[in-house]
Parts: C-alpha cells; structure tokens; sequence
C-alpha cells in the first residue's frame, strides 16, 4: 500500500507541472458535468455516470495537451471517482468506495452489453448496475427479475418473474439471492412483477455458468442482488406511483459512520382499479376457480393486495470493521367469495390465497491488514404459502399450506498472497425446513409433513489475475455433506477469460453443482389453482438431489460502439422429476426420476452511434428429457423453445430516454391428442410427447421517461410504457380435458395490451 501511495504522489506531482500549475495564478474549477461534456467532444468518447453522484463536484479542468491516459490519471487522483477504459470508447465512472468484499473486484470487459448499465465481467457473470441504467422496452419501473430476462438465453414463457428459465431450467433450480439471502418468492401478483423493490436494489449480478465456489444451490443459473454499499453524506428519498402501486424510498444518513435505507411498496388497489391491474388480475385468474366455479356458484368480491418493506443499515465501525443489517417482508394476498342457494338459503363462504415472504441477515467484515480479510454472514429467511378454498356446495373447507424455513451460517477467509493471487476459503452451514399441509374438514382429512435438512460446505478458490488485467482465471472446488443421507459431494468451478488483440475476448466456463430443494406439482388446481408449485426437500429416494454439470466457451468482440458475444454451451443436469417439470399430458400423475441435457448457442449484435443504441440477440437450444420408468425413452423438454430473437432500440437524450423492442420465440412444445382417435378406456389418446408446439410468440413493447428539475434539489421522473403494443394473443400454455365424452382444449394466453406510467419524485 505504501508504494501504491508513492505512486500516486509522484504522478500527481507529473501532473501538477504537466499542467504548468503556479502558485501565483490557480484556473477556475468547473463542474466535473462540463469537464466530462468537453473531454467526450475532445477525444470522442462517452462518460458513464449516474447524474446525481456528481451533484456539487468541481475540478480545475486538465490540460488539452495530455493524452487520454493522462487525463484519466489526472481525473483519478483529483476526485474520489475510478475511471475504466472500455477500447477508448466508453469511460465507466464509479464512486472509490471502501470495499469490504472478499473476492478481487471483478473488471467490466463488455460495457453498454445492451444498453448502458448493463455490462460483461471477467469472471463470467452479467453485471445490471441500476444506477446508471437506461431503459429497456416496456420497463419504465426498473424490475429487477423483468431487467434480467433481457440476456440471451433467459426468458419466461409464461411472461412471469416467478417462471425464469435459464437454458432449459426450471425456476426452482435458480439460486435468487437478496444481499445474499436465498429467496423462495420471487414475484408479486404470483409472479407478473418482482417482489424485490428497486429503489433499494442497486445492482444485480447474473451468472449461467461458472459460479464462485462460496454459492449453493442454482444449478440452472444465480441472481444475485445487493443493495448500495455507499454510506451517504446526505439525506435522499423518493416517492413514486405507477398503475400497480405506490412506493417510496429514504437514504437517511446516521453520522459519517453510517447509513440507513428503507423502501416500502404498496399495491394502489384499495383507492384504484387501473387497466394494468384488471389485465394483470385476469392474467392470474385464468382458468382457475377464481375465474370459473361450477355452475351453481358465483364468485363475488375479488380483493387482491401486495406490499413489501425492505431495510438495509451498514455500519462503519472502524476503517477496518463493517457491519451490516437487511430485512425484509413482502406478501400477496387473494380474497373471494363463493356464493351459492342451498335449500332456499343463500350462503357465501370465503376463499383465499397468500405468499409471505420474511427475512434477516447480518454480516460483518473486517479487514486484518493487507494480506488478511474475513467475513461472517448468518441469515434466516422463511416462506409461507397458504390456501383456504371453501366448496360451498360439499360446506367443505379444504386448507393447504406450504412453508419453508431455512438458516444459514457463512464464514470465509481472503488471504492475498500478492498483486495477482488471492485465495478464498471458508465454511458454509445450511439447515433448511420444509413443511406441507393438507387439511379437509369434512369430511375430517389432515396430512401434516416436516423435513428438515443439513448441508456443511467447505471452499476454496484460487483468484489470479495478470498485472495487466488482460487475464483472469478463478478455479476452486466445494465439499458439500449431508449428514441424512451420508452423501459427500465434490463440486469443481471454472471462470477463465483473456483478453487479446485489444478488441477481442475469450470466455471459458464450467461447474458442478447440487440443490436439495425443488417445486412439484401434485395437482393442478392445488392452492386455487393460481401458485400450484409447493417447495419440497430431497428424500434421496424417489426425490433425489439435484445434480448438474456445465460448460461453455464464448469469444467476443467491441470496437467503436459494435459489440459482438458468440456463447455455445452444454449442461446436463439428473435428480428431476416428473412432478416438478409441470407435465399436463399423459404424465401429468406420473412420478419418476430422470435427467435433462440441453445445448445452446446465445448471440448478441449491438451498435452505439452517439446517443442511439440498438441490439440484436439470437439464441438457439435444444433440450431432452430422460426419466426411468416412462414408456418413451427420451423426448423433448416441457422448456424446448429452439429459437428466440430480440430486437430493439434505445435513444437517449438529456432529459428523455426512449426505447422499443420486438421479442419473438418459436412455440413452446405441447402433445396433442391423435385425431380421430382422441380416447381410449375413457382416458386422451395423447401423440409422442411434445411432439407438437404451441404457435410462436410475438410481442412488441415500448417505453420512454422523461425527467426533469422542479427544485435546485428535487427532480422527477415522468415515465409511460405499453406492453404487447399489437394487443397479440399469444398461447402460453394448453392441456386438454374429457368432458362429455369428448375432448376440450383450454388455451392459456398472455397479456394483452397493458398501458403502465409512473410519476416518481426524488428529494
């Protein structure tokens, strides 16, 4: 460190005499705004930067004389900002921040990846900065879970967040990570937006391959969301509404020590009823007893609500100790009415549905010296979905409940050995809990099942890295043992990326990885119907854990505001099931054990002019499932959509920021009953398994914000979107059922056109 600070006094001081700094006559200082606008016309680049963090900051400009290198040096030392040269084109600006973490900071080599605040690190993940984030079509409220379906090679197709499938996965094998609390809810309205507010979420991380070895579980991809880390000097906040809620946000400073940032959501359906909230509540009802009941019954009174507060306090002990603090609780909550003549008496009972989610961590850092730095995490995060349908017909309540209760213990060692080595180590204690209800009072039925389950994890990775940055290489392995089950599981990791010809890169990736928990399905119209998936732990028997193993090469290329990213990859992952893949055919009842294996290749084409940005992505995938004891050996995947193109553009102004996208996919696979044929023994004559598709899907977004001054410290943004622009009517889903001796087909479709707007207001 010592010789690090010789470094910058000495180039401080080659800079004050390049600058012919005298004591006699010292230049006016600027804004570092302007600065910024003179240098980008000067050596034609582009500053990326969030607005408000340069609020206040003045400089003396630098010379015109000096190279950019110089410049950027110059700009280093004289404020409290690092500047990252993207192929001399992009100038990523970001705030010294003390950092606590334990890994090496990981370096952007793909900046604007799609649009700006979206980037490539070098350790193989994605990187979604919100804070200098633009615009994505259709988003104006920048959803978190909705932002990250944007990478090639992840979508939903059944356009919800608590339905993400990366690379063939299903959701449940997702690690989804909150400050790094595991998750078990991901979505508000049963999934059609994100649980995890915003306007405290500051930065997501994403990662299909390669995962660090102090992460579990995930073993289709990890989310991994953090809020700020900066300790703020000044009070801040918002308040903003949109169609769907009202939400506000505080950064509230507790000295120079410490910072304290509340978030708090709230759904606007007790004062009004939007379009955007009856297309959404018609999107979740469909099909299920909410919408349809028998005959005889008439559903009345449909309330639903959301809220969640989330809480993050960091505390600087010393300038080697931190400690920080997160909670948060979220819930969804569905109420109706059944009403129905019994005997000449009306009677009306009351249904209901809700999704609540709590957690708590807490974290502490400390760094020893220079060599030395260890953290300790502990965190507890409970899950609960309960259901009471009340058949009014049968005076029949039938309770359902699904709750998951999980702590987990992490600490890790970093010992950096020198400028280009560092080692991470540590242990990693998980117990997690997962009980199920079933509850029928009439008449008298009650099913009540607890698993608990332990995991002890030993790491370590060896972190290398090039002095000049150009290649790093992070390789480890994990131990996991599960005491229950006697299982001792080895799990090597690989992120590899090198730099060459100074526009090109090269990525190469690979893991092994488990979980022991997974969603299934036991009926279709458990839980009304709406949220039918329950968590359920491994049994090691006709449950198995969940194993995978991937790889993946990419190369890449960025040069004058092109960027191209070629990514072909191969996983295989064994330990699913039938019931937790969401079958609605022949196997719907089935319960056996398989494996699926899928290969791919993601592609993204993106070109920068000015202030215009736009992108093409191509993705291509091919998956198979295997299971033991099914009649058919192998077919294709409930999740084998072969084709998905996106295309879009964004254009920035000053003050307004626009953006439209087209996102097209080859049908979902479905099986078709034979035709004239379609029964035998009273049950559907289904084809070969998915052997048919649904029609592809076309959707057409659009968006824009606007935002601007109404006081020297107060602003706001102004921001309208359509989702579904051509009002298209794409098939999500179908299954069929006997009714009378003859076959129907029930269609799922998508949202139609569905307006949003958003008025939010900083201070």
């Amino acid at each position: 460190m010592a010789i690090k600070n010789k470094l910058y006094f000495l180039c401080f001081l080659f800079l004050l005499f390049s600058f012919e700094i005298n004591a006699q006559e010292t230049p006016a200082k600027r804004p570092l705004t302007e600065v910024f606008i003179a240098l980008q016309k000067q050596y034609n680049i582009q500053f990326n930067f969030a607005e408000d963090s340069l609020e206040g900051i003045t400089i003396v400009p630098p010379s015109e004389d000096l190279s950019l290198e110089a410049v950027l040096l110059y700009l280093e030392v004289n404020t409290l900002f690092s500047f990252s040269n993207q192929n001399d084109t992009f100038i990523l600006v970001r705030a010294k921040d003390k950092s606590f973490e334990l890994q090496q900071l990981s370096e952007i080599i793909l900046s604007k990846y799609i649009v700006k605040g979206i980037n490539k690190l070098n350790n193989g993940s994605y990187e979604i900065d919100f804070a200098q984030f633009d615009i994505l079509p259709g988003l104006i409220d920048t959803d978190v879970l909705q932002a990250v379906q944007a990478f090639p090679g992840i979508q939903s197709t059944n356009e919800t967040v608590s339905d993400i499938n990366i690379r063939a996965g299903t959701h449940d094998q997702n690690l989804i990570l909150w400050d790094g609390i595991k998750m078990y809810q991901s979505g508000h309205f049963f999934g059609l937006i994100s649980m995890f507010n915003p306007q405290i979420t500051q930065q997501v991380n994403v990662l299909k391959n390669g995962t660090d070895v102090s992460l579990t579980d995930g073993v289709s991809g990890t989310i991994f969301m953090e809020t700020s880390t900066k300790i703020n000097e000044t009070f801040k906040g918002s308040l903003g509404v949109n169609f769907i809620d009202a939400n506000g946000f505080v950064d509230i400073p507790l000295g120079e020590k410490s910072s304290l940032q509340v978030a708090a959501r709230k759904s606007i359906s007790d004062f009004a009823e939007t379009p955007t909230y009856s297309n959404f509540f018609d999107r979740i009802s469909q099909d299920t007893e909410v919408e349809n009941n028998a005959n005889e019954i008439i559903n009345s009174d449909q309330e639903f609500d959301f809220y969640d507060t989330s809480l993050r306090w960091i505390y600087n002990i010393t300038d080697k100790d931190q400690l920080r603090v997160n909670f948060l609780n979220t819930k969804n909550e569905l109420r109706f009415n059944e009403n129905s003549t019994i005997s000449a008496i009306e009677t009306s009972r009351q249904s209901s549905l809700s999704q609540h989610s709590i957690a708590a961590a807490i974290k502490y850092n400390r760094i020893w010296n220079d060599k030395w730095q260890t953290a300790f995490e502990i965190y507890e995060t409970d899950y609960e979905l309960k259901a009471i349908n009340a058949n009014i017909l049968d005076q029949q309540r039938f309770q359902q409940e699904n709750v998951v209760s999980e702590t987990s213990l992490k600490f890790s060692v970093n010992y950096k050995v020198n400028e280009r080595i560092q080692l991470l180590n540590g242990y990693h204690f998980v117990e997690t809990e997962i009980a199920n209800l079933d509850d029928v009072d009439n008449p008298r039925f009650k099913s009540l099942v607890s698993e608990v389950l332990t995991t002890h994890g030993l790491f370590s990775q060896l972190n290398y890295k090039t002095l000049n940055k150009k290649t790093r290489l992070n390789f480890g392995l994990r131990y996991n043992y599960i005491g229950k089950f006697n299982k001792h599981i080895l799990e090597p990791r690989l992120a590899f990326t090198h730099q060459f010809l100074e526009n090109f890169s090269f990525e190469a990736l690979g893991e092994f990885k488990n979980q022991n928990t997974s969603q299934i399905i036991n009926f279709q119209n458990d839980f009304l119907g709406i949220e039918k998936r329950r968590w359920q732990l491994s049994n090691d028997a006709d449950i198995p854990i969940i194993r995978s193993k991937q790889a993946s090469i990419a190369v890449s290329y960025s040069k004058k505001g092109w960027l191209v990213n070629v990514d072909g990859y191969y996983k295989y992952v064994k330990g699913i099931t039938t019931q937790s893949q969401g079958f609605q055919n022949q196997y719907e009842f089935a319960k056996s054990r398989g494996n699926y294996d899928v290969y791919g290749l993601d592609f993204i084409l993106r070109k920068q002019i000015q202030n215009f940005n736009t992108w093409l992505s191509y993705s291509y995938m091919s998956s198979n499932y295997e299971f033991m004891s099914l009649p058919e050996d192998m077919f294709p995947s409930n999740f084998d959509v072969n084709h998905t193109i996106t295309f879009g553009a964004a254009y920035t102004l000053e003050h307004l920021k626009f953006s439209a996208g087209l996102n097209w996919h080859s049908g979902k696979p479905t099986t078709k009953p034979i035709a004239g044929n379609e029964i035998i023994n009273d049950e559907i004559n289904f084809k070969a398994t998915n052997s048919s598709t649904l029609e592809d899907y076309l959707r057409v977004d659009v968006s824009a914000l606007y935002d601007f001054k109404l006081g020297r410290k107060t602003s706001a943004d102004l921001g309208f979107s359509i989702w579904n622009v051509l009002n298209k009517t794409n098939e999500i889903n179908n299954f069929y059922r006997i009714n009378n001796g003859t076959v129907n087909e029930t269609l799922q479709s998508s949202l139609g056109v569905t307006p949003n707007a958003v008025l939010r207001i900083h201070f």
